[in-house]
């Protein structure tokens, strides 16, 4: 395919962009990008384009191109709805007191555990669907609402069917240690041993169920030594390690995400500039949603102070039915950029190159490069710059994954 009649075409360097290099996104006029067994074989101002068949075009009508957009946290798959837990945050409540009067997680647990695997397929479809049309051709999904080893498997088994049956690529990822279920309640040792049991782990990897063990280590979760205990017995069954850190208050979570050299650490919202340190030095990326502050009502993550810190800052929804009910990772980069002072640059950056790192794929994703694979998204705007300064209007025209046109 040839894609030309670009009129900029938005040139993402592979990732992971660490601090100032997040503004190193330059745009290029009049621009064509020619692709080859669903990989990008070159781009570049459309004057130069080598002569040559590249097979069937597609007229950008004088739009922009950019990377497929990266979701590097979401909580899909899941069942039910959490609108009263909505209003009674409206009126007053905070998310940690409803989830210790038995609200918040618990309660999409026992949905899911209601629910076969086919219905946690059915009500997640349309959900992906909408993040198709929104830009999004990667997509990173956890586990963590099952909270024992059949329903955890559930969950990890409908990301699977998941994945077959829609264009986004699926990247799973095993949070078993999400909260601590009723039955667990005073037993938070006991439950980790039971989440993180060598047979359980075994099949996750041996069925190629999860590529990454994330735990939620935080006031009112997980405390650091059950993070690591469960992180490091992943890590012994080749599933890497991410953390939900630093959401809720400071206990060190980002700290343990260096030393155990994890792909991302989450949230980051209480992060200090010793977890900061610690996480540059790691290499560690820092994901930061700001979805969740958005509709919890709380102040958001530093994100400027982390890329002045010298971090890789990724943007996720953390797409879940308590904390982010959100499934526009366009609207995310709006708030990014109107709350958190993010560049449109940056912003996009976040969410393809940084994204991507958080991912394990900046080798092939999240980038304009050769090589690269070739997920790409036309929007009918002039620039990155008015596409971020319209938020709630959908401006994709085409989303193409590996080279193939797949919305709409």
């Amino acid at each position: 395919m040839l894609i030309h009649n670009i009129g900029e075409l938005a040139v993402v360097p592979p990732g992971p962009l660490r601090g100032a290099a997040m503004r190193s996104v330059t745009s290029m006029a009049d621009a064509a990008v020619a692709i080859e067994d669903g990989r990008i074989a070159w781009f570049g101002p459309r004057r130069d384009l080598p002569q040559r068949d590249w097979g069937p075009a597609l007229d950008a009508e004088g739009g922009t191109v950019i990377p497929g957009l990266i979701d590097c946290h979401t909580h899909i798959p899941f069942v039910g709805s959490r609108s009263h837990e909505f209003v009674r945050r409206i009126a007053g409540e905070t998310y940690l007191s409803i989830m210790q009067s038995g609200g918040g997680i618990r309660v999409t647990t026992e949905a899911v555990r209601r629910a076969t695997q086919e219905q946690l397929v059915a009500e997640s479809l349309p959900r992906l669907g909408r993040m198709l049309a929104s830009g999004v051709t990667t997509c990173e999904c956890k586990s963590g609402y099952g909270l024992t080893p059949q329903d955890e498997l559930k969950q990890l088994r409908a990301i699977r069917d998941l994945g077959g049956g829609q264009p986004i690529e699926l990247i799973p990822t095993f949070l078993g240690a999400h909260a601590l279920p009723a039955e667990f309640e005073g037993r938070a040792d006991a439950f980790i041993d039971c989440i993180s049991d060598e047979t359980l782990l075994k099949t996750i990897a041996g069925d190629r169920l999860a590529r990454f063990c994330d735990v939620f280590c935080d006031r009112g979760a997980f405390d650091v030594a059950q993070a690591r205990r469960v992180l490091e017995r992943g890590l012994r069954h080749g599933l890497r390690p991410k953390l939900h850190a630093d959401e809720l208050a400071q206990i060190g979570a980002t700290r343990l995400a260096a030393e155990l050299g994890a792909v991302s650490a989450d949230h980051l919202e209480h992060v200090d500039d010793g977890g900061m340190a610690a996480l540059a030095a790691a290499g560690t990326v820092a994901v930061v949603l700001p979805g969740t502050s958005f509709f919890l009502g709380i102040p958001h993550a530093d994100a400027r102070r982390m890329i002045a810190a010298g971090l890789a800052v990724a943007l996720a929804t953390d797409c879940n039915p308590g904390s982010s009910m959100i499934e526009s990772l366009p609207l995310i980069m709006n708030i990014a950029c109107c709350q958190l002072r993010l560049l449109p640059g940056e912003a996009l950056a976040a969410c393809t190159a940084n994204a991507a790192a958080a991912i394990g794929e900046a080798h092939r994703l999240g980038a304009i490069a050769p090589g690269f694979d070739a997920d790409l998204v036309v929007l009918d705007v002039l620039g990155i710059a008015e596409w971020m300064y319209t938020p709630g209007r959908s401006r994709v025209r085409t989303v193409i994954k590996r080279g193939r046109v797949v919305w709409p």
